[in-house]
């Protein structure tokens, strides 16, 4: 009984196996349950799949699968790319005229030229067919600020590459209140003007300051919603703006109001308060919803200085830090997303664009949300917009990412 052979080279081949077994074992089990921390917290798209955690072939299957079923686009870098948009300024009639950047004679184009790269997953490019095969005989509704609507026509424009969009209802001042039809695959894409997604009043010449209560939805877009399949909500920039909020019939205080009568409460509680109440209302309805995270402006000095924001390439890794409001606001998104999705009544992801949109201060207009604004030469003060993004520009990668996410939801 026992081992036979007693020679101790013979011993040590047999038991080396097992020793490096062991050992990748740990390894394995170190990197999975203990991974490296990412540069910034984010949430993960994730499909609803088992994840093993054997030790993976080396044939690279695994990871392969492992990148299909979850993906962090948070943390990346802008990259050259040769190829540039899928659409010009020219070919798509459905760009407002503020973001049409070429047409309006900006001179530059390398701002054309780049892609988003996560760090560790791949970005496909976008592709209108997958996109409208997903969204067959289904409605998409963008619901938010400008932004919203900025997001929402760079979408047209890479839609319209392969299938015509047919605007069949338009109203409200500025076009705030539209909706198209597809019908090579009957799918209907609109977009709702609700810059606080909850009830509110906008501020006029007699009440200067805004009132929201942040207790109800605005019923401009919940009215529709037994026609709506999937909403892209897209909001932020309203709430630096004065207000009184209210919740039910108490006054919870206001921001920048100069009212004596209420206490100054900032707007981020607040702006989170107005997310929890419409994720509920879209939990209860079973609705697809991706919430695209606040864009920073890149105002640099007064707004209509020369030099507002004249940048012509992003900013490098580390050159900019993701802190303050910009910070606070996908901080606040971020925190009722992941609250939300516990619920698990419906299908919801944040679009977390907010650092790669920071990394981009060369995409927006700028002086040319007027066409050829330095026809007569150059000028000291001129209109800048460094809130919106030119079309085509960064905003086609919110977009390219959604499609991305979609197709996850569908893996």
């Amino acid at each position: 009984m026992g081992i036979k052979d007693h020679h101790p080279h013979s011993l040590r081949r047999k038991l080396l196996p097992y020793a490096l077994y062991a050992l990748l074992f740990i390894a394995i089990f170190r990197l999975y349950f203990f991974p490296t921390p990412a540069s910034l917290p984010s949430t993960t798209t994730t499909a609803t799949t088992t994840t093993s955690v054997d030790p993976p072939p080396s044939t690279g299957v695994v990871e392969e699968e492992q990148e299909e079923r979850s993906c962090d686009y948070t943390n990346g870098r802008w990259v050259h790319d040769k190829m540039g948009p899928m659409y010009n300024s020219t070919a798509c009639g459905t760009i407002k005229d503020g973001q049409n950047c070429a047409g309006h004679g900006r001179p530059d184009t390398g701002y054309l030229y780049w892609r988003w790269k996560p760090n560790k997953c791949h970005l496909p490019r976008f592709d209108p067919n997958t996109f409208l095969q997903l969204t067959k005989d289904r409605h998409v509704a963008f619901v938010g600020d400008s932004l919203a609507r900025n997001q929402l026509e760079s979408l047209l424009c890479m839609l319209a590459t392969v299938s015509v969009p047919n605007l069949i209802y338009t109203n409200g001042e500025d076009n705030k209140f539209r909706k198209w039809h597809f019908a090579s695959h009957n799918v209907t894409v609109s977009v709702y003007w609700s810059p606080f997604l909850v009830k509110g009043t906008e501020k006029s010449e007699q009440v200067p300051y805004n009132r929201l209560y942040l207790d109800s939805v605005n019923d401009v877009w919940a009215k529709d919603l037994d026609g709506i399949d999937m909403v892209v909500l897209s909001i932020g920039h309203w709430y630096l703006h004065p207000a009184v909020f209210y919740y039910g019939d108490s006054v919870l205080g206001c921001h920048s109001c100069n009212d004596k009568n209420h206490t100054e409460v900032g707007f981020y509680d607040v702006y989170g308060m107005a997310f929890n109440t419409t994720l509920k209302v879209f939990a209860n309805r079973g609705i697809d919803v991706i919430v695209t995270t606040f864009s920073p402006a890149h105002f640099e000095g007064d707004w209509d200085s020369l030099d507002a924001c004249s940048k012509t390439k992003p900013f490098e890794e580390n050159e900019k830090n993701l802190e303050g409001m910009d910070y606070e606001m996908r901080k606040q998104e971020i925190e009722q997303v992941i609250s939300a999705k516990q619920s698990k009544s419906f299908r919801l992801e944040a679009l977390d664009v907010t650092k790669l949109a920071l990394m981009r201060p060369d995409g927006h207009p700028g002086p040319y949300m007027y066409p050829f604004p330095f026809a007569d030469g150059k000028r000291e003060r001129v209109p800048n917009d460094c809130v919106h993004w030119c079309l085509p520009g960064p905003i086609d990668t919110w977009n390219e990412i959604m499609l991305d996410i979609m197709k996850r939801w569908n893996h």
